[in-house]
């Protein structure tokens, strides 16, 4: 199974459409989940995350941050050998 890619986002968010265009130049699936209308989500990405900007990348239950961190992680090196691990079932973000 391949890494597991959950990016949350809000409507007319640019940093959020900057996220996803980086993911998508690099073939990554990932599942986005809009919380402009879920306040339940706010609060959970908040405690998971720490942040309370969007978008939040996780991937593989860990979490990334937002746009900037993805694109510092990215530019790092770190982010490819993160995309290329596999999920695995106990991992948090799997069972969303």
């Amino acid at each position: 199974m391949p890494a597991q890619v959950i990016v949350y986002t809000t409507d007319f968010c640019p940093y959020c459409t900057r996220a996803k265009a980086l993911l998508r130049s690099k073939d990554v699936e990932f599942r986005e989940i809009n919380i402009e209308t879920r306040a339940e989500l706010r609060g959970w990405l908040v405690e998971a995350s720490g942040q309370r900007t969007l978008p939040q990348v996780f991937v593989n239950g860990q979490s990334l941050g937002g746009f900037t961190d993805v694109v510092a992680l990215d530019r790092a090196g770190g982010l490819d050998p993160l995309l290329a691990r596999d999920a695995s079932p106990s991992d948090p973000a799997v069972r969303l």
